[in-house]
């Protein structure tokens, strides 16, 4: 299941082995701005519509609505399908001619320590936020932070080549991008695709009585976490991060699904509180039908577990209906992800179903049994 040993070799003057985790505080999704807070920080950016002013498309939409089909754009702020309102997972802006455009953006600091495999994580990683809308990836953008006087330029190199491709594999042409010198190594991407507006999977249109389907298993944040601190390689766990969610979104089309996110650092609460709260619903999980890597339980037990999971669980905790639940089984519905599955409120084949959408209940967006 893991095994030890050195990363790639370059001339940094040292005969030890580079490991990029060692030069982050952080790693991966783990090292977001706490939802709490970054929800503090945008809560100022979308004022309320002027006494008459007609409101944008997105703050038209109540609880659990989709954009109607057909439905024709007005000014430029009808043009934005969806933007701030509820942390979806990638703006996407009406073009006019039948089309939308999904934008997103994305970077993080190293997870794993083959420079290579980080660049093929953070690319399916930023790829994601398209998928998780229902769109296509037509062309992303480099985003690197890189401490130039620390690290050689080879190293980034194979960075951005990991990067490339997951990118063709996507079929997803790269157009160059940005650069910093900067203290910590950062890498992402920020990508542009195409969505059919009336077939867009937002996290606002949940309703009652839909199953929801997860599309990889959690533990990542916590294999990661082991792996940082050991230098134990678990290859099963960057497969699943650097693997597309393609297919898991053309399923969900497929099976007619309109609501929609992915899991990434807020973990599986925190991403399924906001889009319970998004849709005015609440989440019922049956905690022993989510999917798990193996070695994460174990991981976990020894206390591998990082300061963002913890973070996740306080932030969702006031919300949460646990029951009889553990502290360690909630931790690992908390864990931070990289990359992570689809979470779709719809029945996907071949993936599991973990729970379902309910009637709202006051004061609590999850349920876990």
């Amino acid at each position: 299941m893991t095994t030890v040993g050195p990363a790639i070799r370059f001339a940094t003057g040292s005969a030890a082995p580079v490991r990029l985790t060692s030069y982050a505080r952080g790693g991966g999704c783990a090292c977001k701005i706490p939802p709490g807070e970054l929800e503090a920080m945008v809560a100022g950016l979308l004022p309320p519509p002027s006494p008459g002013q007609a409101p944008s498309a997105s703050q038209a939409l109540g609880p659990g609505q989709a954009p109607s089909p057909g439905q024709a754009p007005g000014g430029d702020e009808d043009r934005l399908l969806v933007g701030l309102e509820d942390g979806d997972d990638a703006a996407v802006v009406r073009t006019g001619d039948g089309t939308a455009v999904v934008s997103t953006a994305d970077f993080f600091t190293p997870v794993v320590d083959d420079a290579r495999d980080w660049g093929r994580i953070a690319a399916a990683n930023a790829l994601s936020d398209v998928y998780a809308m229902g769109g296509r990836p037509l062309v992303g953008l480099n985003l690197l932070g890189w401490p130039r006087d620390v690290l050689p330029a080879e190293l980034a190199g194979e960075v951005l080549a990991g990067a490339l491709d997951v990118a063709r594999a996507a079929g997803c042409l790269v157009g160059g991008g940005h650069s910093i010198d900067s203290p910590e190594p950062l890498y992402g991407m920020a990508v542009t695709g195409l969505v059919d507006p009336d077939r867009l999977l937002r996290n606002d249109a949940g309703r009652p009585g839909v199953p929801l389907t997860l599309t990889k298993p959690l533990g990542v944040g916590i294999l990661n976490n082991r792996h940082k601190r050991t230098g134990e390689v678990f290859a099963h766990a960057v497969a699943v991060m650097a693997a597309l969610n393609d297919k898991a979104s053309a399923a969900a089309l497929e099976a007619g699904a309109v609501c929609a996110t992915d899991v990434t650092g807020f973990g599986l609460l925190g991403h399924l509180h906001k889009l319970a709260r998004a849709s005015g619903v609440t989440a019922v999980v049956d905690a022993a039908a989510v999917p798990v890597l193996d070695g994460a339980r174990e991981s976990l037990r020894a206390g591998y577990v990082s300061g963002g999971t913890r973070r996740n669980l306080d932030w969702v905790r006031p919300h949460l209906d646990a029951g009889r639940v553990a502290e360690d089984q909630l931790q690992l519905l908390a864990d931070a992800q990289t990359s992570g599955g689809l979470l779709v409120a719809g029945e996907i084949p071949g993936h599991p179903v973990i729970g379902e959408l309910v009637p709202a209940v006051a004061g609590t967006t999850l349920v876990i049994r």
